[in-house]
């Protein structure tokens, strides 16, 4: 009996033991990990960002002195070489998730190692500014958390895709919770395999729930217009939504 009760608290020591060593893992993996990764993103942001060239730095947006017109279906892509994998090539703005200094790099191609670096944009999918769908992925925790608020974003919310020839602008319109094999969202037409596209859409994918992978997160946003890089953003585009009144 006594040796039972030795092996039972032994287990168990050794279970607090594990249990301490995996939080220190989470908290290592998402918290100091996270910061580090982070400062590395924003870097890669700034140096595409002196690449670009333009108005828009990692500042407060600038009002734009040229009047926008609205985007006709003839416009053109907001790219027009394709990005080789690997690549480098555009800056994801979200002003929901932290204010309009909330930017993060954009990779040609979804692989482990590219997304460990920042956002994936997925091969395949449209260009940005392509009548068809931009499709984008990002983790939620780990590798700097890039999409760690997901959840947050709100219909209506901005969504602004900066290339070196100009910022296209989108409204997030709705979200879902789908299985990890639900490959019909990236479609050029959103869930409608087959289908023509005959408007410009952009899903943003990430894990579900925060802390696992089980499920993916999934926001669907419409395009509003496409502004030149030359002639900056408008004043107040990337205002955090959580301050207005």
């Amino acid at each position: 009996m006594k040796d039972w009760r030795t092996l039972v608290g032994v287990a168990g020591e050794l279970a607090i033991t594990v249990g301490v060593l995996l939080l220190l893992f989470v908290v290592w993996e998402l918290g100091f990990v996270a910061v580090v990764d982070g400062r590395s993103q924003a870097g890669d942001v700034s140096a595409l960002e002196q690449q670009f060239g333009g108005p828009h730095r990692s500042g407060p947006v600038v009002p734009t002195t040229t009047p926008r017109a609205s985007v006709t279906a003839t416009v053109a892509p907001a790219t027009s070489v394709v990005p080789q994998e690997g690549e480098l090539f555009a800056i994801l703005r979200i002003p929901r998730l932290g204010g309009p200094t909330w930017a993060k790099p954009v990779y040609q191609g979804t692989s482990l190692d590219l997304l460990a670096k920042g956002l994936g944009h997925y091969t395949g999918t449209q260009l940005p500014g392509e009548v068809g769908n931009v499709a984008i992925a990002g983790h939620r925790a780990g590798h700097g958390n890039p999409l760690i608020d997901i959840d947050a974003i709100q219909p209506g919310d901005v969504m602004v895709i900066e290339t070196r020839e100009a910022y296209l602008v989108y409204r997030a319109t709705r979200h879902e919770i789908v299985e990890p094999d639900r490959l019909d969202v990236l479609a050029p037409v959103p869930e409608h395999p087959g289908e023509t596209p005959t408007e410009r859409s952009f899903t943003l994918t990430s894990c579900n729930p925060r802390y696992g992978s089980s499920q993916r997160w999934i926001v669907f946003a419409s395009f509003v217009e496409r502004i030149p890089h030359e002639q900056g953003l408008p004043a107040g585009l990337l205002a955090d939504p959580a301050t207005k009144a």
